[in-house]
């Protein structure tokens, strides 16, 4: 049989079967950015502090800041009295703090970041802390050169102390700081890490702190376990995972939303990483999240147990006992598009296992939902579908192809030969070659190209003989002659294709052979 003609990168994402028995299940290195597309279903790396806090009686003077233009800003700043420095930075900060174009770039031309850092250190005057360390927050979501200003100027480890500072809004807008810092990327994220902000983090997690603060807090821890390259150390994911999973069981939709993003960062890697994730015992309440009606929450939980089912066959069978199998045939009949595709991704990992784990999909009723989706869905969620049937075909038993076949699912795959994406032809080929062997077997095989041939799968597979991409032209013409083609001592006919043998025989010199290796999942 003809094998996928994958590009490296995309065998580099999912589990496959190849001809060594121990790859069958390699797990994906990276998710799709074809998934990840759709930012704003993401909460956002950096936020401004554009918001009113309310006082406590470290930040009383809040609302008697006078008005000042830059330069005054940059006298105060820099002025040697207290009072006059307070006031300057709180007139920075609600400079900063504004909703449209707020002067970030000038603030940090005007070199006021370094002072701004020296005023998170005066610990008698908490009210500056608390100005100064908002004006940070607000210069750290800009660009990352204006994140790097502020790193440069060593303003982490103070941030980190004021983790530990009694004034709770000095504390909190500490966190943000840090949060913002670490959303840039891997380097400061490391940076934070390396300052031992974890452990001052964790320590504020509690029942009792207001949920805005605890908001603030899931969300920079959150930014602490984005990006992968590198992954953050092993020592912080054990530090934050067993509070992560204390988080899961909130109620707040905000907590919820970027605990499930951090828990969907640290499970997108090998399978050791995964493992560390799935020993916390998060999947009952990731899949019970699964059924939210809440896109927020929904969204990165299904992205999380995603990421679980590409790794070791136990994982995957975790993740059904779970109760995986009973929310994905709900969620391929999800009226957004977007998680019809995840969950397609995931159902193909799913059937990338072994045929007890194809057996259990059948069980859930996956099937029904998944053709509609090859019928109606939008393309996109085609493909995703077209991957779960390949892995379905290439893992599954005999008996489970002849399921797969009652289901409905040849006339869907046979009208989508005419798209205009090769890589999906050649898969939906090979999915039609796989299961005429199946029937071979069964001697079946007569009443299979009757069904084939009764939904206009010949003509396709005919028509495709020709086309450009040679691959897809191979895979075509050796489904026509191994399976619809009789030899003439039989007293039959050939059916006359119309196609260039000058041109075929060019086709087959220059085909370079199959690949060693087959993807079993879809991105």
């Amino acid at each position: 049989m003809p094998t996928l003609d994958a590009p490296e990168e995309r065998l580099r994402k999912f589990k496959y079967r190849g001809k060594d028995a121990s790859m069958r299940r390699q797990q994906r290195m990276a998710v799709s950015l074809e998934l990840r597309k759709a930012k704003k279903d993401e909460q956002a790396l950096k936020r401004r502090n554009i918001t009113n806090v309310s006082s406590d009686p470290a930040s009383e003077q809040l609302t008697k800041g006078v008005s000042l233009n830059l330069q005054e800003i940059i006298n105060g700043v820099n002025a040697s009295d207290p009072d006059l420095c307070f006031q300057a930075t709180q007139a920075a900060r609600k400079m900063l703090s504004r909703e449209r174009n707020p002067p970030l770039k000038l603030i940090v031309e005007a070199g006021l970041i370094p002072r701004l850092v020296e005023f998170l250190k005066s610990s008698l005057h908490p009210c500056l802390q608390f100005e100064a360390a908002w004006a940070l927050t607000n210069i750290a979501s800009g660009t990352s050169e204006q994140t790097q200003a502020v790193v440069e100027s060593g303003a982490i480890q103070p941030l980190v102390e004021l983790l530990s500072s009694p004034h709770m809004t000095v504390c909190e807008q500490a966190v943000w700081a840090l949060g913002n810092i670490a959303g840039d990327g891997p380097e400061f994220r490391d940076l934070v890490i390396s300052s031992n902000a974890i452990p001052h983090l964790l320590a504020l997690v509690s029942s009792t702190i207001p949920i805005t603060f605890l908001r603030n807090i899931t969300w920079t821890l959150s930014n602490l376990c984005r990006n992968k390259s590198p992954y953050p150390c092993k020592k912080a994911v054990k530090q934050m995972l067993p509070v992560l999973f204390h988080l899961l069981q909130h109620e707040d939709a905000e907590v919820l939303s970027d605990t499930c993003w951090a828990l969907s960062y640290l499970s997108d890697g090998c399978n050791e990483r995964i493992g560390q994730v799935v020993d916390t015992g998060v999947l009952p309440r990731l899949v019970q999240l699964m059924t939210s009606s809440e896109l927020n929450i929904l969204t990165p939980s299904l992205r999380t147990v995603g990421n679980i089912v590409t790794g070791t066959d136990h994982q995957t069978q975790v993740a059904i006992d779970a109760g995986i199998l009973n929310v994905l045939p709900q969620l391929l009949m999800h009226p957004r598009s977007s998680i019809q595709k995840e969950a397609a991704w995931a159902l193909s990992n799913v059937a990338a296992g072994p045929c007890q784990h194809i057996q259990q999909l059948i069980a859930c009723g996956t099937l029904p939902p998944l053709v509609a989706l090859l019928k109606n869905g939008e393309f996109k969620v085609q493909k995703e579908a077209v991957w779960t049937v390949a892995n379905f075909t290439t893992g599954g038993t005999i008996d489970q192809l002849i399921q797969l076949v009652h289901s409905g699912v040849l006339e869907p795959l046979v009208n989508l030969l005419t798209i205009q994406d090769p890589k999906i032809v050649t898969i939906i080929l090979d999915v039609i070659s796989l299961i005429l062997k199946a029937a071979e077997k069964l001697s079946e095989k007569e009443n299979m190209c009757l069904l084939i041939e009764e939904i206009g799968g010949v003509d396709k597979i005919e028509a495709l003989q020709l086309h450009e991409n040679p691959q897809v032209a191979l895979t075509a013409l050796n489904i026509i002659e191994n399976h619809f083609c009789e030899g003439e001592e039989n007293g039959t006919i050939l059916p006359a294709l119309d196609q260039d043998c000058e041109f075929l025989n060019h086709l087959t010199k220059n085909y370079q052979g199959p690949m060693t290796s087959k993807p079993r999942t879809t991105p």
